[in-house]
């Protein structure tokens, strides 16, 4: 029978909810699994300990699917990138204490790219928090920056409630992480079970449509501009808004350069498409963003790797911003034009008013940047190397090799560094969702257990974990969690034997001082990976490079393959920082 239950009309204890009641009276930690599957949760990551023990319980005891990974830190990135390619909220368990606390960096990488997660994690009993029980940290409280939003559980009843909410809150707006904290107590308090089939709160509410006189505005900026640039980041991709960015790019024949996270939202190897802008970004995008007299900003926020030098960055642009967040427009740079709303449906009401529009002499002038300064490596030397010898691989030619040999269709994860950059430029992604990377943070050991939460998301999908030799040693016993679940993931460690991109900078602005950047004494990964179960491949030189690559993309099991990449390569473009995007480093013929 449905019954509607009021309750506190705040964010913490839930608001007006339409309930089915049933009569089944259970724990805590049963009624948790229960409002997983009501929330459609078909799997689950995390690491078992003394304060989840009856949620791991009840777990056993459910249909659903638990990814065991070897590392709390492994199981919120995997859910984290789960949530990247399906676009559901992935979930991750851990214990309290210091499980909790190593689900941190995870939940802040998901935080600054505002990927839905729910975090569950056990906490000492009620009468226990705060006096320095075993195992105890204060978890909502030190997550408290780095989530949307979290809460301590009091009390069983509350359980079916919170989880809808915290679901809710993750996936609707800008999404981001949640944390629920649930005390031992709680987990096994009894409660009759009951599930809310809706949320509302009064709190929180996010905007969906666009003002209709800004996005007025907007059409007639578009039509009026002589050289328009659209600028699309991860809000893009999060909205689904691929489709329609695409069709106002062609509509009104508008380049389109995108960030880090946004790179998939237009496809790359579209004559409009520009790649990425900003500190690591091609030169043709940064030209464009100097040159641009209408910059449309599409679920991106200006950060300090995008704009460098604030002051100098579009100096002759209007700028419209469309983003569901409101405390974005404005935050960085000056807005002529803001629009809040969801960019899929504020870029609909735009596509269909625009006119439509040719921009001959600024495409043709961007053509010419491709040009003058494309991205480049010495391709002849790489692939023309007499076998038997000691060169190395240059690092971009083993990307631009599996973005040929996958005809651009696999799901690439990253981890951090040089080899995140070369992915970016050299892996041209056709489709939204398919790059799993840390923008915002920029976490190293984010990339190998990222590719398990996208094997699992994607199973029929090929997934290519793209990794250093430094940030792969972070979380690589990750590589037992690929066996025990017989995840096909193809690992390629872009072996420098540096902290390539920290070197890269104490190059360049340290004088070659290279403190504590050399990785020499760093694993025979080949060995590593086998000692796991993993097949583990090695390429020395150019002249072994495609055969390599070509059989460990036919191998049907998981593969690690040791490349050894030029040491002294280094990622060009750079603008150097608190510079302008106009002062380049490392353009071709400079």
């Amino acid at each position: 029978m449905a019954a509607v239950r009021a309750t506190k009309q705040d964010i913490y204890h839930g608001g007006d909810a339409a309930i089915v009641e049933t009569q089944t009276t259970i724990t805590g930690a049963e009624a948790l699994i229960k409002s997983l599957q009501a929330e459609g949760v078909d799997v689950v990551f995390g690491y078992p300990g003394g304060a989840v023990l009856n949620i791991y319980d009840a777990l056993h005891q459910s249909s659903l699917r638990h990814i065991l990974t070897r590392h709390e830190q492994a199981a919120a990135h995997a859910a984290d990138a789960y949530a990247r390619v399906t676009g559901k909220p992935g979930v991750c368990i851990a214990t309290s204490g210091p499980g909790a606390t190593n689900l941190v960096t995870g939940l802040a990488t998901a935080y600054m790219d505002s990927v839905p997660v729910v975090a569950i994690t056990g906490q000492v009993a009620s009468f226990l928090i705060g006096k320095d029980a075993f195992q105890e940290a204060d978890i909502t409280g030190i997550t408290m920056p780095i989530t949307k939003h979290n809460y301590l559980v009091k009390d069983a009843k509350d359980l079916p409630g919170i989880i809808k909410e915290a679901f809710y809150v993750a996936s609707t707006g800008r999404p981001g992480p949640v944390l629920i904290d649930i005390p031992r107590d709680v987990a096994v308090g009894e409660l009759s079970y009951k599930h809310p089939e809706s949320v509302e709160l009064s709190t929180y509410k996010p905007t969906y449509v666009g003002h209709i006189k800004q996005i007025t505005s907007a059409v007639a900026a578009i039509d009026e501009a002589s050289k328009p640039l659209l600028y699309v980041g991860g809000g893009a991709v999060a909205a689904g808004a691929h489709a329609e960015i695409l069709e106002l790019a062609e509509k009104a024949d508008i380049p389109v350069t995108m960030t880090l996270m946004g790179l998939g939202a237009f496809p790359g190897e579209h004559q409009l498409s520009l790649g990425m802008l900003g500190m690591h970004g091609t030169a043709y995008a940064n030209y464009s963003v100097n040159h641009c007299d209408l910059l449309i900003a599409v679920g991106a926020r200006f950060d300090d790797r995008v704009t460098g030098d604030i002051q100098s960055f579009a100096p002759h642009a209007r700028v419209i911003h469309i983003d569901i967040d409101p405390a974005e427009i404005g935050k960085n740079i000056h807005v002529d034009i803001p629009i809040v709303g969801d960019a899929c449906n504020v870029l609909k009401e735009i596509v269909a008013k625009v006119a439509p529009k040719q921009h001959t002499h600024w495409v043709t002038k961007i053509k010419k940047w491709k040009q003058e300064h494309p991205l480049h490596y010495e391709i002849e030397e790489s692939n023309c190397q007499a076998a038997g010898t000691s060169q190395r691989v240059h690092p971009q030619a083993v990307i631009d090799a599996l973005y040929e040999l996958t005809k651009g269709d696999a799901v690439v994860a990253t981890d951090v560094g040089q080899h995140q950059m070369w992915a970016a430029h050299y892996y041209r992604f056709a489709q939204t969702r398919r790059f799993v990377t840390s923008g915002g943070l920029g976490t190293m050991g984010f990339g190998l257990p990222a590719a398990v939460g996208a094997q699992i998301g994607k199973p029929d999908a090929t997934v290519l974990c793209i990794a250093g030799d430094g940030s792969i040693q972070m979380n690589i016993q990750e590589l037992a969690t690929v066996v025990q679940e017989k995840l096909p993931v193809k690992v390629f460690i872009l072996n420098n034997q540096w902290l390539g991109m920290v070197r890269q900078w104490q190059e360049l602005f340290f004088e070659k001082r290279y403190s504590h950047t050399s990785l020499e004494s760093g694993p025979d990964f080949v060995k590593l990976a086998e000692a796991y179960g993993v097949k583990g491949m090695r390429i020395k030189n150019p002249s072994e490079m495609m055969a390599v690559l070509e059989a460990a993309l036919a191998h049907p099991g998981p593969v690690v393959v040791d490349c050894w990449v030029k040491q002294d390569e280094n990622v060009y473009p750079m603008v150097p920082a608190g510079k302008g995007l106009s002062e380049m480093l490392g353009l071709e013929g400079k």
